[in-house]
């Protein structure tokens, strides 16, 4: 047996597993319009396999805000999947919905000036997409060329710097991101983590923020870096199908574990 096949075997058969995974790029392909993106028809399978199993919690953990995260994931009401959002400020929990979180009217009001200041600076940039999101707005630049993407930063940088210096800044794919909330997805799973109750976590994501969360883990979780980028994961896989097969692989030890 293999480390990589031992540390799925252990995952699969600790007494309470939570699996927590990114959305974009770990089970959808990433594209250039963020709201298209859906789950690829073997991940929904697996997915939904993992939420029906005993002693199993599965949650998706995104930097998008939850009302986009609940759409692109097509999560329903009676979904049995917890949903942490905005990085982890924002959680929807199975049978109870949205948890309250606190509201600073100051920040939101500085967050929707800056929205259309940055909305203003990149009018005519070609590519250029200004996502608002629910403590702050994100740059996407994924359709234009290298040096209007570059401008578009440029400029946005400048108005947060001037108008909120302590605001977080995060980059992803093709992606920019401002927030007032500093909360990150290590933050998430540790809340996930304690709420549940879990004995072990698999964590998988593909991109920087998804580092914070993978750094975290500690011994007995397994974290999965779907796709290349330095990584802190113990298990690296090339690409969503890679990453899929290994959730079939913890599916179906666990339901020998857990029958």
């Amino acid at each position: 047996m293999t480390a990589a096949d031992a540390a799925v075997e252990a995952v699969a058969t600790t007494d309470t597993l939570l699996v927590a995974l990114d959305f974009d790029g770990t089970l959808s392909p990433l594209v250039d319009q963020p709201m298209s993106a859906r789950m690829t028809a073997d991940a929904r399978t697996v997915v939904d396999e993992l939420a029906t199993l005993p002693r199993t919690v599965v949650a998706l953990v995104s930097g998008r805000s939850l009302g986009h995260l609940r759409e692109i994931a097509e999560h329903a009401d009676e979904s049995p999947l917890w949903l942490a959002g905005s990085h982890g400020a924002q959680f929807w929990v199975p049978g109870t919905g949205v948890e309250a979180t606190p509201d600073d009217a100051d920040d939101r009001a500085l967050r929707d000036r800056l929205l259309r200041e940055a909305e203003a600076a990149a009018a005519g940039m070609a590519g250029v997409w200004i996502e608002p999101k629910e403590y702050g707005f994100g740059v996407h630049t994924r359709s234009a060329d290298a040096v209007t993407a570059g401008a578009a930063r440029d400029a946005v940088d400048a108005l947060v710097a001037a108008s909120a210096p302590d605001w977080r800044r995060r980059t992803g794919h093709d992606i920019l991101e401002f927030a007032f909330r500093h909360e990150g997805k290590d933050s998430a799973v540790a809340h996930l983590r304690e709420r549940v109750g879990a004995s072990a976590v698999l964590f998988a994501g593909d991109d920087v923020t998804d580092e914070d969360a993978l750094h975290a883990l500690g011994p007995g979780d397994l974290g999965v870096r779907v796709g290349g980028g330095a990584t802190a994961a113990t298990l690296r896989v090339d690409d969503i199908d890679a990453f899929v097969a290994v959730l079939q692989d913890v599916a179906r030890l666990r339901r020998a574990h857990t029958d």
